[in-house]
């Protein structure tokens, strides 16, 4: 197994729906989408990232932000690496702080910028970072929640918007039918001739319509989603094998070559981070 060169961390975040990450390394993350909300900042060094919104460069001090879904792929500006901290929000906690702002139901929500020079977003960012992480202890649950909607709220007012339907998936067709397929059980043994089956297409036409409209090839988009479910089965308290086995993987050691490949983490880091 290759591990990354440096060292990414996901220590534990004292917020219910908030996990973070602490990375110093040179390590080249593959293409690849989150199911939260990401924020964070550059601490030193450059990166690298390149998505549907286009290429992008974030260097010390940039804010950097990510949807969730958004398949992107993350490398450094040079051998030397970069340093970043990250905090990755449950996708409600946001659209509640847009509601709330403004009065009105969101349903959806969309981070415009993947960087952004913001002097009072890293603020924020830094002291909400302080309480939830590195000092999780010492400050009660108001002074948490403080720091928690005021980086929400600067995030929502000027860094968000209501996504366009035009990028949204047609959710009736077939490509949209053979994710759900994928999502519905990660774990699945599926061929990309069962999934051609579902949509009525070709093998062909699959896999270069799912790449297409999804950013990932098939069996790309599984062995995320099967991260996704490995991860919720650690969240439950079950053991790294048995979290192996529910999510589809071979054995452990596939899965942690996973964890590695897509998130820079070991599964028993990840444990850890929970615990």
């Amino acid at each position: 197994m290759t591990m990354p060169r440096g060292r990414v961390h996901m220590p534990r975040c004292a917020i219910g729906g908030v996990e973070a990450t602490v990375a110093e390394t040179a390590h080249t993350f593959p293409r690849h989408s989150h199911d939260r909300f990401g924020v964070g900042v550059i601490v030193s060094g450059g990166h690298r990232s390149a998505s549907g919104r286009g290429l992008v460069e974030a260097r010390a001090n940039d804010a950097i932000m990510v949807n969730p879904g958004e398949v992107h792929d993350g490398s450094p500006l040079d051998e030397r690496g970069r340093a970043w901290r990250m905090l990755y929000f449950e996708p409600s906690m946001l659209v509640t702080a847009a509601s709330e702002l403004t009065g009105a139901a969101a349903r959806e929500l969309e981070l415009t910028q993947p960087v952004a020079h913001d002097p009072l977003l890293k603020r924020l960012f830094e002291r909400l970072f302080v309480v939830a992480v590195e000092a999780p202890i010492v400050p009660d649950d108001l002074a948490r929640e403080e720091a928690l909607l005021e980086l929400l709220g600067h995030v929502v007012r000027i860094h968000a918007t209501r996504p366009s339907r035009s990028r949204s998936t047609d959710a009736s067709g077939p490509i949209a039918r053979a994710k759900a397929r994928i999502d519905d059980d990660p774990s699945s043994p599926l061929t990309l001739a069962d999934l051609a089956a579902d949509t009525g297409m070709s093998r062909f036409q699959l896999l270069r319509g799912f790449a297409h409209e999804m950013g990932l090839p098939p069996h790309a988009y599984r062995m995320q989603r099967r991260v996704v479910l490995a991860r919720q089965w650690i969240a439950r308290g079950a053991t790294l094998a048995d979290a192996a086995a529910a999510a589809g993987f071979a054995d452990q050691s596939h899965m942690t070559r996973a964890f590695v490949r897509l998130l820079g983490v070991t599964p028993a880091n990840y444990a850890a981070a929970l615990r």
